[in-house]
């Protein structure tokens, strides 16, 4: 049984059914973005607060929140945020995939990125991460991050989105 959806901001309500009356409930999202300025290759930023402030602003207290990078050379994860693994992740990325190796993207695009874009790939684009108790379930030195892979700088969009009730 779907009663339909309607929006206010950033928050939207749809009542869903799972083909038994009593499992009813009120499915809420919420959505925002997170505009981030890279430096390039090796540029790693701390998500964590922010996305903990898009969760809090969304009032669900139960679900999850989805963390994606828009664009196919960065990634986002989780890791201990400190200068030491912040040095390191970078680092392991270009020995496993070395921006000096020949690559069938540079035959084709001469962008001298195709590291860029297998070491985004290796990380991911996107996390996912619970809401209990209407905070985010991380680890004591569990933080957010978002990796620039690319070559250059670049202005980047996060989106965050929030499901839950």
């Amino acid at each position: 049984m779907d009663l339909g959806a309607h929006a206010t901001g950033g928050v939207y309500w749809r009542f869903v059914s799972w083909n038994n009356p009593s499992n009813w409930c009120w499915i809420v999202s919420y959505q925002q973005q997170i505009l981030i300025h890279t430096k390039g290759q090796g540029d790693m930023h701390d998500l964590t607060e922010p996305v903990a402030a898009i969760a809090t602003s969304s009032g669900i207290q139960t679900g999850t929140v989805n963390i994606f990078n828009v664009g196919s050379t960065a990634a986002v994860g989780t890791i201990e945020f400190e200068p030491g693994l912040k040095q390191d992740l970078p680092a392991i990325l270009d020995k496993l995939i070395p921006p000096s190796r020949q690559y069938g993207h540079e035959q084709a695009w001469h962008d001298g990125n195709a590291h860029s874009h297998l070491q985004a790939t290796l990380l991911g684009p996107s996390l996912t991460v619970p809401i209990s108790d209407g905070k985010l379930v991380l680890g004591t030195w569990q933080q957010i991050f978002h990796l620039e892979c690319d070559v250059r700088g670049r202005q980047r969009t996060i989106v965050v989105t929030v499901i839950g009730d």
